[in-house]
C-alpha cells in the first residue's frame, strides 16, 4: 500500500514537471522575435524624432551650409563688381591713350611747323641797330616795372596762404605752397640775371607772327610766340592742380578765386612780351585746366610723362597765332 501511494507521488511529480517544460518552451520562442524587433523599434524612433526635432549638432551644420552659400554669392557679387570696374577702367585708358595719341600727332605737325619758320628767320635779316636799341629800351623798361610788384604780390600771397590753413582748406593750401615757392625761385634768378641783350635773338629778329587779343593785332617774332604758348601751358597746368586741390577739399568750383588765378606770373620772368600779355593769357589756360581738375577730366589737355598739357587744338584757338610770311 505504501509503495503504491509512493510511485503514485513520482508519477505525479514527472507529470507536473513534464507540463512545466512544455509551458517554457513557447514563452522563450516568443520573447526572442520580441527582442529582434526591439532595435527595429527603437530605431523607427528615433528616425521620428528626428524629423520632429533636429538635434543642435544638426541645426549647426545647416547654418553652417547657409553661411557658406551666402559667402560664396557675396564673392560672385564682388567679381562681378571687380570686373565691371576694371571694364571701365580699361575703357578709360583706351580714351586717355587716343587722347595722348592725338596730342602727340598735333605736337610733331607744331614742332614741324615751328621748325620750318624758324629755318625761314634765319634767312631773314636782321634788324637795324636803331630798332634793336628801342627794343632793348622797352624791355628794361618792363623789368623795373615787374620787379616793382614782385614784393607786393608776394606779400599778397602770403596773406592768401594763411587765409587758407584758417579755412581748413589743406589741399588747396599745399598748393599755393607751391605755386609761391615757385615764383620765388622766379625772382631770385631774376635778380641774379646779367642779360646779354646784344645777342639775344629776339632783339635782332623781325616779327613774323601776329596775334589778335581783344579786338587788336599784336606782332611778334618766335620768341615771344614761344613765350605765350608757355603761358597757356602753364596756365592749363597750374590751374588743374588748382583745381584738383579745390575738388578734395570739397570746395565749390570758384577758379578766379585762386590765388595763382589773380597772380599768373608762374613762368614768367619780364622778357620778350609784356606782362598784362602773359597774365592774360596764363589765365585763358588757368581756366581750362581748372575745370578739367575740378571735375576730374581731360575735355582740353591730357596728362603724360608727369605733366598736364593743354591740346593743341584749344592752344590754337586762344592764340589764334598767324605766320606773316
Amino acid at each position: 500500500m505504501k509503495v503504491s501511494v509512493l510511485n503514485r507521488i513520482v508519477v505525479a511529480a514527472v507529470i507536473g514537471a513534464v507540463s512545466l517544460v512544455g509551458m517554457s518552451i513557447p514563452t522563450s520562442a516568443q520573447q526572442q522575435p520580441q527582442q529582434e524587433q526591439q532595435p527595429q523599434q527603437d530605431k523607427k524612433q528615433q528616425n521620428k524624432q528626428k524629423k520632429e526635432q533636429p538635434p543642435a549638432q544638426q541645426q549647426q551644420q545647416q547654418q553652417r551650409v547657409q553661411q557658406q552659400q551666402q559667402q560664396l554669392d557675396q564673392n560672385k557679387q564682388q567679381q562681378r563688381v571687380q570686373q565691371q570696374q576694371q571694364l571701365d577702367q580699361n575703357k578709360q585708358q583706351q580714351q586717355r591713350a587716343q587722347q595722348q595719341k592725338w596730342q602727340r600727332d598735333q605736337d610733331w605737325q607744331q614742332r614741324v611747323q615751328q621748325q620750318r619758320q624758324q629755318d625761314q628767320n634765319q634767312r631773314q635779316a636782321r634788324l637795324s641797330q636803331q630798332r634793336q636799341q628801342q627794343l632793348i629800351g622797352e624791355q628794361q623798361q618792363r623789368l623795373t616795372q615787374y620787379r616793382q610788384n614782385l614784393d607786393q604780390r608776394q606779400r599778397v600771397g602770403q596773406q592768401r596762404t594763411a587765409a587758407l590753413q584758417q579755412q581748413g582748406r589743406m589741399a588747396q593750401y599745399r598748393y599755393q605752397q607751391q605755386y609761391s615757392d615757385h615764383v620765388r625761385q622766379q625772382q631770385m634768378r631774376l635778380q641774379n640775371d646779367r642779360h646779354d641783350y646784344n645777342n639775344d635773338p629776339y632783339f635782332y629778329t623781325a616779327p613774323n607772327y601776329r596775334y589778335n587779343r581783344g579786338g587788336r593785332y599784336y606782332e611778334t617774332n618766335q620768341y615771344g610766340a614761344n613765350l605765350l604758348r608757355q603761358a597757356v601751358n602753364y596756365g592749363y597746368e597750374q590751374g588743374f592742380l588748382a583745381g584738383q586741390a579745390d575738388r578734395q577739399d570739397r570746395w565749390r568750383s570758384s577758379y578766379q578765386d585762386s590765388y595763382a588765378y589773380q597772380d599768373a606770373n608762374y613762368g614768367y620772368d619780364g622778357f620778350y612780351v609784356a606782362q598784362d600779355e602773359y597774365n592774360y593769357y596764363f589765365r585763358e589756360g588757368f581756366r581750362r585746366g581748372y575745370e578739367d581738375g575740378f571735375y576730374g577730366r581731360y575735355q582740353y589737355g591730357s596728362y603724360s610723362s608727369g605733366k598736364y598739357t593743354i591740346l593743341g587744338a584749344i592752344l590754337g584757338s586762344i592764340l589764334d597765332m598767324q605766320a606773316l610770311r
